[in-house]
């Protein structure tokens, strides 16, 4: 399949792929970063990095594959990521505000 630079679809393919390796290289260098952090606290903040990344990975997916079921399992997982990152951010600092 050639690029048709006046044909949508070929645009949103191109896009949508230069996404994933963006995000790719995003969940690769957290996770590295992963292991050399020094402190739960960085980890925790690497640790929603790779996590939203690979929901922005999910999402790109859906959007090149056309699957409302993949969409759903990413809206649903970044609704619990949001709640994991709040739970870890009270554990972290013990309670306090």
């Amino acid at each position: 399949m050639a690029f048709d630079p006046t044909d949508f679809n070929s645009w949103l393919i191109l896009v949508c792929a230069i996404g994933v390796l963006m995000l790719s290289v995003a969940i690769l260098a957290g996770l590295r970063l992963v292991f050399k952090a020094t402190d739960a606290a960085s980890r925790a903040v690497v640790g929603d990095l790779v996590f939203f990344s690979a929901i922005g990975l999910l999402i790109l997916i859906a959007m090149l594959s056309d699957s409302a079921i993949v969409l759903d399992a990413a809206l649903l997982a970044s609704l619990v990521g949001i709640l994991a990152t709040i739970a870890l951010a009270r554990i972290i600092t013990r309670g306090r505000r």
